[in-house]
């Protein structure tokens, strides 16, 4: 295992004599050297590398599939039949003012929010590709709307790993706190350089605040002029491609972690940590955590809930850590992203801040009522899910998402239309 230290080593030092007469050769050559570099790794350690991989694959069929199939063909087909445009009449009024972005945005906060990783980035992208935003609202879209779903964080760390379900809530409320404080902070970014595609329809257009969105819905289905049957076989054919893409990433970052761990880089790491960060902010028992939350989270948070730290630590460690989402899933976005011309980079660095915030709002949120944290953990009650289990409550997720949404954007609807009449009573 040396060799996997030694090897970068000399290469950096040739990197370096060579940096200056050789720009443009080194930007090419390095990337090949580290690919050689990885297949050769999983060449000599072919064991540990396949179980590896066998572990992603896993994860991605009993989790990952099931729980993220019903959302893509479901955002697909409402995507397609116009409904966004509904929504995006409605919602306007709501999402311009708090996060700078088109009324559409609320579909795809909506959809985030139910289903998880990668979801969110992947619906900006087609808001941007669709012309209903543009770059800078699609980036600032993914920086929030691109969430861990709550049926991970309430059945698989909540209960499966803390043992504990009252905990659910105190990890939902920071997860999903801080990402709306990013999105709130995220309406000033290129402020000055954002130009809207289109303005919204006023109050003074004609006709009721739903008749407009009616409208708006109707003739998004005329321009696509489409069948069921051809949108739900798109919806279909779309979903499978980006779930076998995410898979990709997911097994690949897996056997790269597992390398790591190997080479004695994470080891590496997390001396690193320990003497930058103080051991009151940050137990030495969970630097093995973050080291492993750079790369993924599911493990990642596993040793967190495990390790011999105050219960306070280990779930703000574990908060920072699904907000922070590992760069596996900063990967798969990056790829969902890529056609559309969308940037990362706001997205990584916005992933960071979250993690940041939700770790601080676990803190104050368990500090409200510090005493019911220090009772004994109890047992789990629920039985193990299979994948059937897992499919039927990630569509349940996401019909009562769908049905929330529409609720929402009725109640905007009536209040805007009472606003109109009240305002014409008071002119007349």
């Amino acid at each position: 295992m040396a060799y996997l230290i030694i090897i970068p080593a000399i290469i950096l030092v040739a990197c370096i004599r060579l940096w200056r007469p050789h720009k443009d050769a080194f930007i090419s050559v390095i990337p090949a050297l580290l690919m050689v570099l990885l297949a050769a790794s999983m060449i000599l350690f072919p064991e540990p590398s396949f179980k590896a991989a066998e572990r992603g694959l896993t994860v991605w069929w009993n989790i990952v599939l099931p729980a993220l199939l019903p959302f893509f063909i479901a955002a697909e087909l409402l995507m397609g039949m116009g409904v966004v445009h509904f929504i995006g009449v409605l919602m306007e009024p709501l999402m311009r003012p708090l996060f700078n972005v088109p009324g559409t945005g609320a579909f795809v906060l909506a959809m985030g929010i139910a289903s998880g990783y990668p979801l969110g980035a992947a619906l900006a992208a087609r808001l941007k590709d669709d012309g209903l935003a543009t770059k800078t609202e699609a980036e600032r879209l993914m920086c929030f709307c691109n969430t861990s779903d709550p049926l991970f964080m309430t059945g698989a760390v909540a209960v499966g790993m803390f043992k504990r379900a009252d905990l659910a809530g105190i990890i939902i409320a920071a997860h999903y706190l801080s990402g709306l404080s990013v999105g709130i902070l995220m309406r000033f970014w290129r402020r000055n350089k954002d130009k809207r595609l289109s303005e919204s329809p006023r109050h003074h257009d004609a006709g009721s605040p739903l008749a407009r969105a009616f409208r708006a819905m109707r003739k998004a289905q005329q321009e696509a002029n489409k069948s069921l049957g051809e949108l739900l076989g798109e919806a279909v054919k779309r979903s499978i491609d980006t779930l076998l893409l995410v898979l990709g990433f997911m097994v690949l970052f897996s056997v790269i972690f597992e390398i790591l761990t190997l080479a004695g880089a994470t080891s590496y790491i997390s001396r690193i940590i320990s003497k930058a960060v103080p051991e009151w902010l940050l137990p030495r028992s969970l630097h093995q955590s973050v080291v492993s939350g750079l790369f993924e989270i599911t493990i990642a948070s596993s040793l967190a809930a495990q390790a011999d730290a105050p219960l306070i630590a280990r779930v703000a460690v574990c908060s920072g850590i699904i907000a922070w989402s590992g760069l596996s899933v900063h990967a798969q976005v990056a790829a969902v992203i890529q056609p559309s011309g969308l940037s990362i980079w706001p997205y990584s660095v916005t992933r960071f801040v979250q993690g940041v915030l939700a770790a601080a709002y676990t803190v104050g949120l368990m500090k409200l009522d510090q005493h019911r944290w220090t009772l004994p953990a109890f047992k789990a009650v629920y039985p193990k899910a299979s994948w059937l289990h897992g499919l039927g409550a990630a569509t349940k997720a996401c019909l009562s998402g769908i049905a929330l949404m529409a609720l929402v954007c009725l109640a905007l609807a009536a209040g805007s239309q009472l606003k109109g009449h009240w305002y014409h009573r008071r002119k007349t």
